[in-house]
């Protein structure tokens, strides 16, 4: 099966990413990766650190030629910044100039320092800061391109930042992502993403920081993914563990969620009908996708549709929270490191390469295949077999 395991802190010398599970023959080029690594730096609100950070990209293992060959593949993503860290930073025996002892509520700095017993907030904060995220996008770019090979696409959206709301009805194709992307806030409402960018100066004027929700969609998939035999290999469940890992996320909704639980069956429902030409889904169609494209833990063949909510970031420009300066006892106001308004366009680049982790998991579990060829092949006879489940079905 496919996994990864991500390695390094926000200002050390580099993050690294590695990943096992991967058929051989998939083309990959540095350049893709550096392009969404590019997208993840995106959006109006974030800090001067996006402005000057460059991730410079190694592939140090299982690529060859452009294609990968089957063995773990290893990524380094290096620290622009490092020169201005190597003291601080450093691996050798020392101390550090300056101890964090002033934790900022809504972080892992507290309850990370007690659990590890440190008496510097910066040996949790460095790794529970977002910039892991790059790793996370660099190992769905390769997840992503496996996808593509068998149709599957993911597209992403900004729904909500702070008090201003995008239209649920408007949802972007795959081939919208441009317009997405090009939007400052990755709002594909035009309207709505003006009055989001007016939100984050509000904010911003005030030293304070923004949260919201993106919309993170994968077109494509087959019915069959996941199962519904076991509690752990329920899709859906997978999902929302995934898109939940991701830092400051603290909701995940799978289709339309937490409004069924006020609707009535009739309606929460999405009613299925014969269509020979449908066939990811084997010939039946759903009407609807209230579902979100999962039932009982299986794709249904619909589009999987994820909503992914990040709270404010805890780090302000203004620090007002209060807090305890853990080395004196004494009551303060937390420290501040350089930080963004609002990272949620960030989120739905980052909440695609996690369903995108995902679901190449679940799809390899399911076609198989050591090499890519194998892969699709296993995939299209799947899919192409479906259409029998049908066929009793259909009116004659």
């Amino acid at each position: 099966m496919l996994r990864f395991l991500t390695a390094g802190e926000s200002h050390g010398p580099s993050l690294s990413v590695i990943i096992e599970g991967l058929p051989a023959g998939l083309a990959i080029d540095v350049a893709q990766i550096a392009d969404e690594l590019a997208r993840r730096r995106l959006g109006y609100g974030r800090g001067p650190r996006m402005r000057f950070e460059r991730d410079e990209l190694r592939l140090i293992g299982g690529v060859r030629h452009g294609r990968t060959i089957g063995s773990p593949v290893a990524i380094e993503i290096l620290n622009s910044e490092w020169p201005k860290w190597e003291l601080e930073m450093s691996a050798a025996p020392g101390t550090p100039a300056t101890k964090l002892t002033k934790p900022r509520p809504g972080h892992a700095d507290l309850a990370g320092m007690q659990k590890y017993a440190f008496d510097d907030a910066r040996d949790v904060l460095e790794r529970a800061s977002a910039r892991e995220t790059a790793a996370r996008v660099a190992a769905g770019s390769f997840a992503k391109a496996l996808l593509a090979s068998v149709g599957v696409a993911i597209v992403s959206h900004v729904v909500r930042i702070g008090g201003a709301v995008a239209p649920h009805d408007r949802r972007p194709l795959p081939d919208d992502l441009v317009v997405v992307d090009a939007s400052e806030v990755r709002c594909f409402d035009a309207d709505s993403a003006a009055a989001m960018v007016a939100e984050i100066k509000a904010a911003a004027k005030e030293g304070d920081s923004l949260g919201g929700i993106v919309e993170v969609i994968a077109y494509g998939v087959p019915v069959g993914l996941g199962s519904h035999v076991q509690w752990d290999r329920k899709l859906d469940g997978l999902l929302a563990g995934a898109l939940m890992s991701i830092q400051a996320v603290k909701a995940v909704e799978i289709g339309d969620g937490m409004a069924q639980a006020a609707q009535r069956g009739s309606v929460a429902h999405d009613a299925i009908a014969v269509d020979g030409s449908f066939a990811r889904g084997g010939g039946f169609l759903r009407r609807s996708d209230h579902a979100g494209g999962l039932e009982g833990g299986m794709t249904s063949g619909a589009p999987v549709i994820a909503k992914v909510a990040m709270k404010p970031l805890a780090t302000l420009n203004r620090p007002v929270l209060e807090t305890v300066d853990v080395a004196t006892g004494e009551s303060t106001v937390s420290f501040k490191e350089r930080t963004d308004v609002t990272a949620v366009p960030a989120l739905g680049v980052v909440a695609e390469a996690m369903m995108a982790l995902v679901l190449a998991n679940e799809a390899l579990r399911k076609f198989g295949g050591d090499s890519v060829e194998e892969f699709a092949r296993n995939h299209d006879t799947y899919v192409a077999n479906l259409g029998s489940t049908a066929s009793a079905a259909r009116p004659r």
